[in-house]
């Protein structure tokens, strides 16, 4: 099921986020049956071609595939879902004219600009212009002072489906160190008058977190946390099977995101 049928039932979404350019990983994430993947092309070390076979892999494993493009940028959003992306999350957006310029590069006309070209993409749905109204999930980031000082002007931009907070951008923002779980009341606050934004517009609210984290962030109000990254899972995995090997306890850090 797409995002946005889940969202609009209601539902809680919980995701995995790669940076690993892996399609073994990508596949493995898909199977363990998170409701949606992200490919960080952002930060993670993924480069556009790579994405590609990645969205194959996360498809096979019967999963949902979206992508954090690296910027807001027409030709890299289009780009992205003509590669056959659900959705896409887009960074540092700050503003409302930032916030238009995202449904624009992801909606076709009427509702945006979208140049016409699926390549990846069409051969996958029939009626991918159909498909693509009705699925495609656009989700601009907020995570900087000025982007919660415009919240409710970008909230009430047409074509948006969610935001995703950044915490560790977020946080920085704020004058606090770029951690995923501080105790600093601050960014507990902000994330309080983000949620409530969301719920006054009819958008969902997310957010990048962990798996001991999520319980939080969904008492909070978020509806779309993700809990692990492939470069996460990989390190606590090793961690702790080294520990049992030698006879020591080892707990991941929550504060750690990627």
């Amino acid at each position: 099921m797409s995002l946005r049928a889940q969202w609009s039932s209601g539902a809680e979404t919980l995701g995995f986020w790669l940076s690993i350019p892996s399609i073994l990983s990508a596949e493995l994430s898909a199977r363990a049956g998170a409701d949606y993947v992200c490919i960080d092309t952002q930060h993670g070390a993924i480069d556009y071609l790579t994405s590609v076979s990645l969205i194959q892999a996360i498809e096979l494993g019967g999963g949902v595939p979206i992508v954090r493009v690296p910027w807001n940028e027409p030709g890299v959003i289009g780009k992205t879902l003509d590669a056959g992306a659900h959705g896409v999350i887009v960074p540092m957006v700050n503003t409302r004219v930032e916030a238009e310029a995202v449904v624009r590069a992801a909606r076709y006309v009427p509702a945006g600009a979208r140049s016409w070209g699926p390549v990846m993409a069409s051969m996958r749905h029939s009626d991918n212009r159909q498909w693509a109204d009705d699925t495609i999930a656009v989700i601009p980031m907020i995570e900087t002072v000025e982007a919660i000082s415009n919240l409710d002007e970008i909230l009430t931009v047409p074509g948006i489906d969610a935001i995703y907070v950044g915490p560790a951008d977020l946080s920085i923002s704020l004058g606090l160190q770029p951690s995923g779980n501080p105790d600093d009341g601050p960014l507990d606050e902000v994330l309080a008058t983000i949620v409530a934004g969301c719920e006054r517009h009819g958008i969902v609210p997310g957010i990048h977190a962990t798996g001991a984290l999520a319980p939080k962030r969904r008492d909070q109000g978020f509806r779309m946390i993700t809990v692990s990254s492939d470069a996460l899972a990989m390190k606590a995995g090793y961690t702790s099977e080294l520990a049992a090997a030698r006879d020591e306890s080892s707990e991941a850090s929550s504060d750690e995101l990627y």
